[in-house]
């Protein structure tokens, strides 16, 4: 899997990284390379999480489309 990651350097040092396609995924270390390994550690944990199936309902539908 590839996945895009945006890395922005943090005011008082180090780095800081998000995770646009996975909601509320970021992580930061004090070096590129610690940074690196946390952002691995952080998206296994996000995409770990259990997540309730959605309340399909009369006149609901659930869609996965491609962009």
């Amino acid at each position: 899997m590839r996945i895009k990651v945006v890395v922005h350097e943090a005011e008082e040092g180090g780095y800081w990284a998000e995770v646009p396609a996975i909601p509320g995924c970021a992580t930061q270390g004090e070096t590129f390379e610690e940074l690196l390994k946390n952002l691995y550690e952080a998206v296994e944990g996000c995409l770990s999480v259990d997540v309730e199936p959605p309340d399909i309902t009369k006149g609901r539908r659930v869609l996965e489309i491609a962009v």
